[in-house]
């Protein structure tokens, strides 16, 4: 009778591999899941994280946006005329640069030789045709007192056929002379009467014709009284006077210098009022208007003016602007005197506003706003600029946090850790 098996079995030991199966199992799971929480972090984060030190972040609030152009000038006198010359001629300056002058006061002198020759020329026509005209009126008093003489002649001729007629018809009644003789007392008459009515009628026309003559005479005198005349004012503009009360500029001439007709002499600058003059980039030409505000500042002082004229063409990429402001003549200021300005082109009122920064590189159409120290991209919508500020129309309400420096290190990404 067998009892068991066990004089048969035969004792193996375990494996290595299968004592170690199940801790290795274990290891390989809790691995697994480590390498997933970190992807799962990592994915979080966007792969890549930006220090937050070299950002700088901005909260969007209401307020009011000042669009203003932040630009440089100097002081100009508001009238500073330059003298130019007359006639071509030899020209002698009185008064040095820097000189005080008032108005009216000769500062220089212009020699013209041919100009003087003229007047004299022409004075003496005028003297000679004056005397023409005296003689005319002289000879027409004459030939008035001739044809006066004629009309008194025919007058008494006529009188004397007249009685010689009347005698005619007593002595006909009286058959004392022939009918012939008588007839030609009668035609005799008439005959005087023909003459007396020629004789005033040429008396009338002598008078018209004298008048005539004598009116041509007198409008010759007088336009040459006008040449003399314009020619005097030519001669006395040689003598070029200051036209407002100021001081000598710069002489533009040399001294005893041959200058030319029309050719700039010196410069006369009114020192009672002054304006800016401005250099605003091209860019902002097509908004400037007449009548802004500007803010002028002189070192630590501060005015206030408007904008005066505009130039309607642009040099070196710059547009240039006046500038008047009140009480000028108050403050301490010199000719070319460097200022700063600020010109103010619009105010918006409680507006939804953001510091301006390098995120408009990025065309003011995108922005990052930063959610619990991550940046999220957002489409925005921007509306008007000023030097520090930009208004935000769509994409962002009160508080909210952008980044408006450092986001070129962002590379367009969607998500950004900031550590």
């Amino acid at each position: 009778m067998i009892k068991d098996t066990s004089s048969q079995d035969t004792v193996i030991a375990p494996k290595l591999g299968r004592k170690l199966r199940l801790p290795l199992m274990i290891g390989c799971g809790a691995i697994l899941m480590s390498a997933l929480v970190w992807a799962s972090f990592s994915h979080d984060s966007s792969v890549r994280s930006i220090d937050g030190a070299d950002l700088r972040l901005a909260t969007l609030t209401r307020g009011t946006l000042v669009r203003d152009i932040a630009t440089t000038g100097k002081i100009v006198a508001a009238n500073a005329p330059i003298l130019y010359s007359t006639e071509e001629g030899v020209v002698t300056l009185l008064s040095q640069p820097g000189d005080e002058v008032e108005l009216g006061q000769v500062v220089a002198k212009v020699e013209s030789p041919r100009l003087q020759s003229e007047l004299q020329q022409q004075q003496s026509l005028l003297e000679g045709m004056q005397g023409n005209l005296e003689r005319a009126k002289l000879d027409a008093r004459r030939e008035q007192l001739r044809v006066s003489q004629i009309l008194d002649m025919a007058k008494v001729d006529l009188e004397a056929a007249d009685r010689e007629s009347r005698r005619g018809d007593q002595l006909i009644e009286s058959s004392l002379i022939s009918i012939i003789d008588y007839e030609k007392s009668k035609d005799d008459l008439h005959k005087a009467k023909l003459l007396h009515k020629h004789a005033q009628q040429e008396v009338e026309l002598m008078r018209d014709t004298l008048s005539f003559e004598i009116k041509n005479r007198n409008l010759e005198v007088q336009r040459q009284a006008l040449v003399v005349r314009e020619l005097t004012r030519q001669a006395n503009a040689l003598s070029i006077i200051a036209p407002v009360s100021g001081i000598i500029g710069n002489w533009l001439v040399e001294q005893k210098a041959r200058i030319a007709a029309s050719q700039p002499i010196l410069t006369v600058v009114d020192l009672s009022a002054f304006e800016a003059e401005l250099a605003v980039p091209e860019s902002y030409a097509d908004e400037l208007g007449l009548g802004m505000d500007v803010e002028l500042s002189f070192g630590n002082l501060n005015v206030v003016g408007q904008l005066s004229s505009i130039s309607p063409e642009v040099r070196n990429r710059e547009v240039t602007a006046r500038v008047r402001f009140a009480d000028s003549n108050t403050l301490s200021l010199r000719q070319n005197q460097r200022l700063s300005a600020r010109v103010l082109l619009e105010n918006r009122p409680n507006v939804l506003i953001v510091k301006r920064g390098d995120f408009l590189n990025m065309g003011g159409e995108v922005a990052y706003q930063v959610n619990d120290a991550v940046a999220h991209k957002k489409v925005v919508k921007l509306g008007a600029r000023s030097m520090s500020q930009v208004e935000v129309l769509e994409g962002g309400e009160a508080g909210d946090v952008w980044v408006i420096s450092g986001t070129e290190t962002f590379k367009n990404d969607p998500t950004i850790q900031i550590r």
